[in-house]
């Protein structure tokens, strides 16, 4: 499997300039690309190919007083800006065509260098290298500190170099490595998110909610006031702008890394993990969507899927429809509803259930149910 690594660069003053012209000819390129098929299309003429579309806003272009700066930068980066612009289209029309799953994709859109994110990418044909001393040698840049928290498990196909809205430079190395599977146990949990507690296990626990961006609000709203002070188009108007940036990237960086360790915890002491698929998309548009956001489940959820695949552990989705929180773990009967505001009820049984463990209770045992059996069958009945 291919999962990516990344570690702060800290170039020199020689090479920010030179990384702020590639990504201003990736920028360039990726635009030219872009209008020339819009033009074409509103000219009823024919799709441009990828082939030709490189041969008109490369090759030639070069060839032009007007872009003749584009041979300053690596060739690698312009190609690998274009096939941004190429895949882009692909799923566009994939996605009008309704071959492509998820949400639909909108059409390509102009890139400005005043976007938050900034990036370029280098494959093997441009020979980035690692040097002895640790330094990653760019092409026509140069040879970039590196702050390495770990060691890479193998050599990197490719890596992107991405600077952030808060002016911080990143290499991020796209590796291949194989599967570490951990030793076999017999606990398998369920888990239920939510807001009161970012996660209930279906053993009892409960993980507490850290609320990140609500604690950092008053930070937060000083630095926005600070901003919305200075003149526009000024210097501290651009200071304040990197304040704010920093101030959210903090915020972003902790969530991160308490979201990497709850995740690795929970792979590491757990042969099956199962837990509901939220709507997040739908529920970021309700009252909740601010806690929603903060809590940052899509992301957590997406780091238990590649952690099990990668240490041989099972992991799985439940129905988002499956009624987890008006189910009695206990004799399976099925209330009609159970508002928000009730933390807890009593079955028609005697049980009395905690709401957010009960449904972690049903969510386990509704992913063991449509586990696979010995014939490739689910052991779940027929309703």
């Amino acid at each position: 499997m291919q999962l990516r690594y990344n570690f702060r660069l800290y170039p020199t003053a020689g090479q920010r300039q030179a990384l702020a012209r590639a990504f201003g000819c990736a920028r360039t390129v990726f635009n030219d690309g872009l209008r020339a098929r819009q033009d074409a299309h509103e000219q009823g003429l024919p799709y441009i190919s990828d082939g030709d579309l490189s041969k008109l806003v490369i090759t030639r272009a070069k060839a032009t007083p007007e872009r003749s700066w584009l041979g300053e930068v690596s060739a690698v980066v312009l190609q690998q800006a274009l096939g941004d612009l190429n895949s882009a289209y692909r799923n566009f029309f994939a996605s009008l065509a309704g071959k492509r799953k998820g949400r639909k994709a909108a059409p390509p859109r102009f890139r400005s260098r005043k976007d938050n994110r900034q990036a370029i990418r280098f494959t093997k044909n441009a020979r980035f290298a690692i040097t002895a001393g640790g330094r990653l040698r760019l092409p026509k840049i140069g040879e970039v500190p590196v702050r390495w928290s770990r060691s890479l498990p193998s050599d990197p196909s490719s890596v992107t170099v991405v600077k952030d809205a808060a002016g911080r430079y990143f290499a991020s190395f796209v590796v291949e490595t194989g599967e570490e599977p951990l030793p076999e146990t017999a606990v398998e949990v369920g888990i239920d998110l939510g807001l009161t507690h970012f996660a209930v296990l279906s053993d009892g626990r409960k993980v507490a909610n850290p609320r990140l961006l609500r604690r950092a609000e008053r930070r937060l709203r000083k630095a926005h006031k600070a901003l919305s002070r200075k003149e526009k188009g000024s210097a501290n108007r651009a200071k304040a702008a990197r304040k704010v940036a920093k101030a959210h990237a903090g915020v972003a960086d902790t969530r991160r890394d308490w979201a990497h360790k709850l995740s690795t915890r929970i792979i590491r002491d757990n042969q099956a993990v199962y837990v509901e698929n939220l709507a997040v998309s739908g529920l970021g548009r309700t009252r909740l969507a601010k806690s929603v956001h903060d809590a940052g489940w899509s992301r957590f959820v997406g780091m238990l899927e590649y952690k099990a695949r990668r240490y041989g552990r099972v992991f799985a989705r439940i129905d988002r429809f499956f009624p987890s929180s008006k189910l009695c773990s206990a004799c399976g009967a099925l209330r009609d509803k159970v508002p928000l505001n009730t933390r807890s009820w009593t079955c028609s049984c005697g049980t009395s259930h905690d709401r957010d463990i009960n449904a972690a209770i049903n969510i386990l045992a509704a992913g063991r149910a449509d586990k696979s059996n010995a014939c490739g069958g689910t052991v779940r009945p027929a309703a």
